[in-house]
């Protein structure tokens, strides 16, 4: 028996295919939907380009004769449906008396389901909203989240490095030779990504360990080429980091992605490679730096100033984090940012349309993105550049995104097998005790 999915209108704004994503099943969209959908496509932001695809899907069907109201045919083998009826609140109020939004939607997926009460299975509430599907389950309403959306499970995250026991004199023999062929016992029964880490311990329990990294041109494990002690006076204080820095430096790598918790120094480090190779080794003629303009909280409404000052609190971390690398006391960070002619920060929201070459670039805060703009910012790179995605999966402040369904996840995912990309998760927290503890219990 086809089952009859009830869509929120949270997932149309997360992903505006949904509408094709259940195969031969039936899809209903409350009119509650259409209005909330309709609010939404006047906004400037992913939301709104997703509000906009959807009403122009919709309006295609309509112009093709289809009578949405009582179901259309969809290439899939689905149908699609604009629910009129179903409405009444009567159920729903005995439950939740307050006429929300939500709860219509939640009226219109009880009302189905008690047309269809012979089997309680067919009819299934999907939101990306977690309190929606949980008054659904609580009126009892099978609901789920919109999976399709999702790029990973959350035990499939890929890190970037592994930690592997090897024989001692194979450690040896690393540090002898400078490298370890693939065909090598374990690694010839592996699959191993490209610019992947290896942390190599002595299985005897011994401290004798080595770091390796996969050289995709040789295929071959690798000693670091790493011979900087630190990078405008930045030095890693963790294995993790020390990757990072690899990655950061490789001019042969033009995408990086850096993942970790608040703290683990992700930002700081792209920030003083960047300026290494910009301002130290003049390798690329910019450092642009630029963050999505996503408030963690309420809006602060329509700030005054020209562009520079209403874009001064977004980016403020970015010179929270140049004065740390400059040691500047407060006040003096502006000075020096005068003086660095090649440095730019920026806010995403003016990158649409450029092409930028041979520029190191730094996107802060990647989480916050979606699929599509990520998609849209690493299509903007030019020839000679690279760029940077730092952020945390864990701290995302987007309504309609989560870990596992945000543009950095994404992005790490789908250039893991590719040796334009390199990654590697940062896990232990560097700028206090009292940040990594927060990290780790809040």
């Amino acid at each position: 028996m086809k089952k009859i999915y009830v869509l929120d209108t949270s997932v149309l704004l997360e992903d505006p295919n949904a509408l094709f994503a259940f195969e031969d099943n039936e899809v209903i969209i409350p009119t509650i939907v259409l209005e909330e959908i309709d609010h939404k496509k006047r906004l400037g932001d992913e939301i709104g380009r997703n509000a906009r695809y959807v009403s122009r899907v919709l309006d295609d069907l309509r112009e093709k004769g289809a009578k949405l109201q009582k179901g259309v045919k969809l290439d899939n083998g689905g149908t699609l449906r604009i629910e009129l009826n179903h409405r009444h609140f009567e159920r729903v109020r005995k439950y939740f008396n307050e006429a929300t939004n939500d709860n219509r939607i939640l009226a219109v997926a009880l009302n189905l389901l008690n047309e269809h009460k012979e089997n309680n299975e067919r009819v299934i509430l999907v939101s990306k909203d977690v309190l929606v599907r949980v008054k659904a389950n609580a009126i009892g309403i099978k609901a789920q989240d919109y999976l399709s959306g999702k790029i990973i499970k959350n035990d499939e995250v890929y890190e970037g490095y592994e930690t592997l026991l090897l024989d001692t004199n194979k450690i040896d023999n690393f540090y002898k030779n400078g490298y370890i062929t693939v065909t090598e016992e374990p690694f010839n029964d592996m699959f191993i990504y490209p610019h992947k880490f290896f942390i190599l311990k002595d299985n005897l329990g011994t401290s004798k360990s080595a770091i390796a990294w996969y050289n995709p041109d040789t295929s071959r494990l690798e000693n670091l080429n790493l011979s900087e002690t630190d990078i405008w006076g930045i030095k890693y204080r963790n294995v993790q980091q020390k990757m990072a820095i690899e990655l950061l430096l490789n001019d042969n790598i033009p995408l990086v992605t850096i993942t970790g918790r608040a703290g683990t120094g992700k930002t700081l480090l792209a920030l003083a490679a960047g300026l290494y190779k910009t301002e130290e080794l003049g390798l690329y003629k910019k450092l642009l730096v630029a963050r999505p303009i996503v408030p963690m909280g309420k809006e602060l409404g329509y700030l005054p100033g020209d562009k520079n000052e209403k874009l001064r609190p977004w980016i403020q971390p970015i010179y929270d984090n140049m004065e740390f690398i400059f040691g500047a006391h407060k006040g003096d960070i502006e000075d020096i940012m005068v003086g660095l002619k090649k440095v730019e920060v920026e806010a995403l929201t003016f990158i649409r349309g450029r092409t930028i070459p041979n520029q190191f670039i730094i996107i802060d805060e990647a989480q916050n993105l979606t699929k599509h703009e990520v998609k849209t910012i690493v299509s903007r790179v030019g020839e000679g550049s690279k760029i940077v995605l730092v952020g945390d999966p864990e701290q995302i402040d987007h309504p309609y995104l989560d870990s596992s369904s945000n543009g950095l996840t994404y992005l790490v995912e789908k250039f893991k097998d590719y040796k334009e990309g390199g990654h590697v998760s940062l896990i232990k927290g560097e700028r206090s005790r009292l940040a990594q503890l927060a990290a780790e219990i809040l």
